[in-house]
């Protein structure tokens, strides 16, 4: 048994906060969080020097980093680079996010994933597909010339990958995808996801009794809150068993409308963080392409020549700190946005999203300020600043 003890920090374990404590880590677990006077006689003790230690951000929603689409790198290298740019930023789990493409390309990065996964690529959790089932109402900045109904090959090619991944997500439109083809995937352990639609109150109420639990970033490409017809934005606040993904960048939502959807969120469910990110997290690009098309990055803002959205400039620890400082959340709910309900969302609150015994030794030391200090996977630091 290899025990480590990371000391010198306030230990946040999801729930409460620990003073004068250590997390204790077998191997690549949480054993126990323990008084500093409990620590083992045989455990390696690490120095935290002050600051925070909270469980590690979890982002079901990321298009790449450190360069790389994706979109435009369905490889096992494609998916490291990712997970490392990320990794930096306080990532431990996520689901590298490919964005409406051909078939070809989604057997590719299916193929990556398999092979990720037997190569354990540390922060690595999963795939997310996004399309090509949407609506061209909502595209966004989805190519519509690739959008298409779901056929049955597109089906049996998802339920190959039945139990490959610890969470595998995929978002679709109602317009473009049935009810019984939503219920196979949910019943093959899919978190299905609605989003890209212009669709009714009603019809989403629907899919979510037919299998959907998530709607995917929450109030954008989607049909809005009404007073007559709720849409897509009032069914996922009404609705208990729904799961929402937001981005929390003040650009693709105004705070005020954030605030006003963490109040009426009915449970469950929970509204959890994802940064939509694309290629130029950790990077000092200014530009990137996406299915042959430019996107530029400015102030805070990816779009395209038109001004549409196209992603996300944002990381998860700046997510944190938004909540925290702008939106004035309590630091703890901050992070459970980032942690805890992104991991109940996904399928993962039995080991990861909160420092318990025997959960992964996934977790950020944060200085109090918020501000970077090292990233730890499996017990193991990946990020030191």
């Amino acid at each position: 048994m290899t025990l480590t003890a990371i000391t010198g920090a306030r230990i946040f374990d999801g729930e409460t906060w620990h003073e004068g404590a250590a997390l204790l880590l077998d191997g690549a677990r949480v054993q126990a969080i323990v008084q500093v006077r409990e620590i083992p006689s045989n455990a390696t003790v690490v120095e935290a020097k002050g600051g925070i230690l909270v469980p590690g951000f979890i982002d079901l929603q990321v298009n790449g980093g450190g360069g790389v689409m994706l979109n435009d790198e369905p490889t096992v290298e494609g998916l490291r680079t990712i997970c490392q740019a990320h990794a930096r930023f306080g990532t431990t789990a996520l689901l590298p996010t490919l964005i409406t493409n051909t078939p070809d390309i989604t057997r590719s990065v299916i193929a990556a994933g398999r092979e990720a996964i037997r190569q354990h690529l540390p922060g690595f959790a999963g795939l997310h597909l996004e399309g090509p089932h949407l609506s061209l109402a909502r595209k966004g900045a989805h190519d519509p010339s690739l959008i298409r109904p779901m056929e049955g090959s597109d089906l049996e090619l998802l339920l190959e990958c039945r139990d490959l991944f610890p969470a595998m997500m995929i978002t679709v439109a109602p317009e473009n995808v049935t009810e019984e083809q939503v219920s196979r995937l949910a019943a093959a352990g899919f978190i299905v996801s609605i989003g890209h639609t212009d669709s009714t109150f009603e019809t989403v109420e629907r899919y979510a009794r037919a299998g959907a639990r998530t709607v995917t970033h929450l109030f954008n490409a989607m049909s809005p809150l009404g007073h007559r017809e709720p849409g897509v934005v009032g069914t996922a606040l009404h609705t208990g068993n729904l799961h929402a993904g937001l981005i929390a960048d003040g650009v693709h939502v105004h705070p005020a409308a954030m605030q006003i959807a963490l109040r009426a969120k009915r449970g469950p469910g929970r509204i959890f963080v994802v940064t939509d990110a694309m290629s130029p997290i950790g990077t000092d690009l200014t530009s990137f392409t996406l299915n042959g098309r430019e996107i530029l990055r400015r102030d805070g803002r990816l779009t395209l020549a038109d001004g549409t959205l196209a992603g996300a400039d944002i990381d998860m620890l700046a997510s944190v700190r938004f909540l925290h400082e702008r939106l004035e959340l309590s630091l703890k709910e901050s992070l459970r946005m980032v942690s805890l309900y992104p991991a109940e969302a996904a399928g993962l609150a039995g080991k990861k999203g909160s420092l318990k015994p025997g959960f992964d030794g996934d977790f950020v030391l944060l200085s109090n300020t918020l501000e970077m200090k090292s990233t730890w996977i499996g017990g193991k630091a990946v990020h030191q600043t």
